[in-house]
């Protein structure tokens, strides 16, 4: 929903290269039912029309994963676009889903029945320290409330630092964006407030102060890129742990991972506390060789540390 044909990254072949173009967009399906087939993710979060597609054939079927959907789409997240200059501009709501249809199905002609959908959904929003960008956001935000409550759909909330500069220093930042999520919630009653959300990790201080402020309020992380290395990734997962968040929402870093199945298996383990992060980097790369599947890099550069925001925990 954000990049076109992009969208699903390129391939990784067993020489732990990228092949030159990206997946097409079935060989993204099929790995989204493997990972839903391999029972580990609770949730797993899909465009509207890829859920369609994947509830018709059964994918979702006895699963105990649950579906979600982007219930809308910013436009710094129309940034992957070839040409696109979007994300140089401070973020605007549009949303497309329309949350009937989501939950409730249409006729599908391959199913003969109605294809139900699910009641979850992600919603997004940017602040820019911009009154009239961040005003608009708000109002986009507060009409989406209301159709959920109508219906009865659940989201999450998704909030961004600014996609675009700021006069504000990198530890401001995490301060106004604990802040605006505070205020843009202060006035929300508790059947319109989100299940959880969903944070960038601005360090172990901005993160233990969001969640300490409001413990009723569920606080998670999302991955972000794809990172330098394996380790930051498992690091990211235990830091935010550590330091009060309890879901993470992972994207680019399994996607774009030399084996997404088993990223997201060692990820459970270090969630679960079984492994540090330093030995499921080393238990990962254990299992990319019995795979005969080439790391695109060597262990010992692949349990390195490499994010700032990593280093301060």
């Amino acid at each position: 929903m954000g990049s076109g044909c992009n969208s699903p990254a390129p391939e990784r072949g067993k020489d732990g290269l990228l092949a030159p173009s990206p997946r097409r967009l079935r060989t993204y399906l099929d790995q989204i039912a493997a990972i839903v087939r391999q029972d580990i993710v609770d949730i797993m979060l899909l465009s509207p029309s890829n859920l369609e597609r994947l509830t018709a054939e059964g994918v979702f079927r006895d699963s105990a994963v649950q579906p979600a959907i982007r219930a809308n789409e910013t436009t710094d997240c129309w940034g992957g676009v070839r040409g696109g200059r979007y994300g140089t501009h401070p973020s605007r709501p549009f949303r497309t889903a329309k949350l009937a249809r989501v939950m409730h199905g249409a006729l599908h002609p391959a199913a003969g029945a109605p294809v139900t959908g699910t009641d979850l959904g992600l919603y997004s929003i940017t602040f820019n320290n911009d009154i009239d960008a961040d005003l608009v956001s708000l109002e986009a935000f507060a009409a989406f409330r209301d159709e959920a409550a109508e219906l009865g759909f659940r989201y999450f909330l998704e909030a961004f630092n600014p996609n675009v500069a700021t006069s504000l220093e990198r530890a401001d930042v995490a301060k106004f964006l604990n802040d605006q999520i505070l205020r843009t919630l202060a006035g929300v009653m508790r059947a319109d407030r989100p299940q959880f959300l969903k944070i960038p990790f601005n360090g172990p201080a901005a993160l233990e102060e969001l969640v300490t402020y409001d413990p009723s309020l569920i606080v998670g992380v999302l991955g972000g890129g794809a990172g330098t290395t394996t380790r930051d990734t498992f690091e990211l997962l235990h830091q935010a742990e550590k330091h009060g968040a309890r879901i993470a929402l992972f994207g680019r870093k399994i996607n774009l991972a030399d084996s997404p199945l088993d990223i997201v298996r060692f990820l459970r383990t270090v969630a679960d506390g079984a492994l540090s992060p330093q030995e499921a980097v080393r238990a990962y790369h254990g299992a990319l060789q019995e795979k005969g599947v080439t790391p695109s890099r060597p262990l010992a550069d692949d349990n390195v540390v490499t994010e700032a925001v990593l280093m301060e925990g």
